[in-house]
């Protein structure tokens, strides 16, 4: 290579911005994780310093992002065969793959010492734990072998309250349990509702997400399935003493919306490819859903303390 050449390369060469870090740890699902952990932090019994309540978001913040970034370096292959991810950092050049790893793997190790160091072991073991799980078990082992990927897979994304919990009592409890429990019953139709109208994408990149091998209508009954099983289970907080009235009705009603949705696309005899509307319905007010439960638990825990 001459050195007009060589000149031309570094020339064209463009430093990855901090945007294009800040997309590798997938900031929309962040949100959600950061969310939840905050209500199990505000919900759990006992007192928490505020520094060390925001040094733990923080570290359950940085651990999914962490973890978001290593899934992105492990399924850049993928990724760029879907035309919904085709344009992350990694698929489209902006950052490379090795520089992605050694980021995910630096707040990886980071965030559990910070909150091992700062906050307390428990919660540093469950939060190791919660990368490992969506890391290893879910985007290495489970995700390109089997259908179950995404109901074995979502309980590293049903963590982070119970690590939240952990950091202010030390301990795991029954009622971190059914917070997790919660997310992860909610996490296959909110899921599968999404693999239903970009099937074509999961088919292209050679994934097995459920609509892909077994149809459609499986697809349908198997959301269907879990939305019902999901509902009771959202209505113990209540039933357990740890949450009020306001939140029982909450959650049997948005658990009804829930379950009315589920048959709608049940019964929506057109395939997806013609009409994708019910499986849309499905996927946003699933997000919505779970924002909405776990907000009206936050609030009434707020209102019960100060009055």
């Amino acid at each position: 290579m001459d050195i007009t050449s060589a000149n031309s390369n570094i020339a064209d060469y463009q430093l990855p911005s901090a945007g294009d870090y800040f997309n590798l740890l997938k900031p929309r699902v962040m949100s959600l994780v950061i969310f939840t952990a905050f209500i199990g932090l505000l919900v759990a019994p006992g007192n928490i310093h505020p520094v060390i309540g925001f040094t733990a978001i923080l570290c359950i913040a940085v651990a999914a992002g962490a973890a978001g970034c290593l899934n992105m370096w492990y399924e850049a292959d993928i990724d760029a065969m879907m035309r919904r991810t085709a344009n992350r950092p990694i698929p489209s050049g902006r950052i490379d793959a090795q520089s992605a790893l050694h980021f995910g793997v630096a707040l990886s190790v980071g965030s559990v010492l910070v909150m091992g160091l700062t906050v307390n072991v428990t919660a540093a073991i469950l939060l190791a734990v919660t990368i490992l799980f969506y890391v290893v078990v879910y985007t290495m082992w489970l995700k390109r072998r089997t259908t179950q990927n995404i109901v074995i897979g979502g309980a590293a994304g049903a963590f982070p309250p119970m690590v939240a919990w952990a950091a202010v009592t030390g301990d795991i409890s029954l009622e971190s349990v059914v917070l997790f429990a919660i997310i992860f019953m909610w996490t296959p139709p909110h899921f599968w509702a999404l693999s239903l109208f970009a099937c074509k994408d999961y088919e292209n990149a050679g994934i097995p997400m459920l609509p892909v091998v077994r149809g459609e209508a499986y697809t349908k009954k198997q959301i269907m399935l879990y939305t019902a099983l999901m509902v009771p289970v959202s209505i113990l907080p209540w039933y357990l003493g740890y949450a009020g009235i306001a939140y029982g009705l909450t959650a049997a009603l948005l658990g009804g919306m829930f379950i009315w949705l589920s048959y709608a696309l049940l019964t929506d005899r057109k395939s997806v490819d013609e009409n994708s509307a019910s499986a849309k319905k499905v996927f946003f007010f699933s997000v919505f859903y779970l924002f909405a439960l776990f907000a009206v638990l936050g609030i009434e825990n707020i209102v019960g303390r100060l009055f």
